[in-house]
């Protein structure tokens, strides 16, 4: 049983080698790959009307634009990673010096006496 389970949830993977079903940001990076080469190497079969060419230049459209949507998404999600962490240290700290006379937000104030009352 738990077999066939695993072998469900396999996913698609390109050239055998990436999962992208289980990969962080590579379905978007392929998909905006594949868009940037289409653009890339039809703008240029337009403008020249040289086929090789453009096909080189769809390919380098290719590489370029999946590598720098995929770095592109890595750094935002470690960048949001950090946030995360450091917003959880925070809410722990809070919930475990709340209270105490470690808690640094919520301290009571003395109040200063009235000059005029008695």
């Amino acid at each position: 049983m738990a077999g066939e389970e695993e072998s469900d949830k396999k996913g698609f993977k390109v050239l055998g080698i990436l999962d992208v079903q289980n990969t962080p940001c590579a379905r978007e990076a392929l998909l905006h790959g594949s868009g940037g080469s289409l653009a890339a190497g039809l703008l240029h079969f337009l403008a020249t009307s040289r086929v090789k060419r453009s096909f080189d230049i769809g390919f380098a459209g290719f590489m370029l634009t999946t590598l720098g949507s995929w770095f592109y998404c890595r750094i935002t999600n470690a960048k949001l990673r950090t946030q995360q962490r450091l917003i959880q240290d925070g809410i722990k700290n809070k919930v475990m010096y709340e209270g105490t006379s470690l808690d640094t937000v919520s301290k009571p104030k003395e109040q200063e006496p009235c000059p005029s009352c008695p």
